[in-house]
């Protein structure tokens, strides 16, 4: 499949220049400007190159780690179902954690409830992609 990163490089460089303004917290979800990006690792999807994410760990008022969610209920040790995300069932893709600056946020879909958010940890611990002190 070709990726068309030149359309992205455009975006980018609007999304770096842009105020960063997203108010997030933890267990939010969020459409979130993911880009192009190399190999396997996911990208956004549309001409915004966007895709919702859960924040997992906010860092600062700029920087939190985000595990995107894919429109497909996936089975598997590296999945998570979590429902219905802005009207679409929805997986979070447990491998995929990475770090962004606030500036990627454009839109607050919803709060993910307590305890599925618990539960989505839980299972991102037991793949190893998080640590857990009290193991």
């Amino acid at each position: 499949m070709l990726k068309n990163f030149s359309k992205w490089f455009a975006l980018k460089k609007s999304v770096h220049e842009a105020d960063g303004t997203a108010l997030f917290h933890e267990r939010e979800i969020w459409w979130c400007i993911l880009g192009v990006n190399v190999g396997f690792e996911i990208d956004g999807s549309g001409s915004g190159f966007a895709r919702p994410v859960v924040i997992i760990k906010k860092f600062n008022l700029d920087t939190c780690i985000v595990m995107p969610l894919t429109g497909k209920v996936k089975k598997g040790k590296y999945y998570f179902h979590v429902g219905i995300v802005d009207g679409r069932e929805a997986s979070a893709v447990l491998s995929q954690l990475r770090l962004i600056d606030r500036k990627r946020l454009t839109k607050k879909i919803e709060t993910m409830p307590k305890i599925l958010f618990k539960e989505l940890l839980a299972a991102t611990v037991h793949t190893n992609f998080i640590y857990d002190n009290n193991r």
